[in-house]
């Protein structure tokens, strides 16, 4: 059985280390980045089957780094759920429209979340 690969992009060390408990319980593959260059970089290096992108990052955010990965070619088909703590008015929207398949607030609900990442994932073993 090949498990589901998750790319974390994320810079906080404490919503990095919940993200990755909640990801093994789900007995999914992980990999972390903590900015978007790595993140971008690793997306083309390992092809995961989704990616958790932060939005406030350090250097380039998140939605900036989605827009990149959307424009190439062999890339823009992975989907890309937005992570953030700024959930304000309005971000669901500029998530979704840099091209995020979908929206994440913080702080994760750990009860709802591996049944979301579940739905991103056409994932049917939950």
């Amino acid at each position: 059985m090949k498990f589901k690969t998750i790319l974390v992009v994320e810079d906080n060390k404490l919503n990095m280390k919940l993200v990755k408990g909640l990801i093994k319980i789900g007995k999914y593959r992980m990999l972390e980045a903590n900015d978007a260059e790595l993140g971008i970089q690793l997306i083309r290096e390992q092809m995961p089957d989704l990616v958790l992108m932060d939005i406030q990052l350090p250097g380039m955010d998140g939605l900036s780094a989605t827009k990149i990965i959307k424009e190439d070619p062999e890339l823009k088909d992975t989907p890309i759920v937005a992570l953030t703590s700024y959930a304000m008015q309005g971000d669901k929207e500029k998530a979704l429209a840099a091209g995020c398949t979908g929206y994440i607030a913080k702080p994760i609900d750990t009860r709802k979340f591996l049944e979301t990442v579940s739905q991103y994932l056409k994932d049917d073993n939950l």
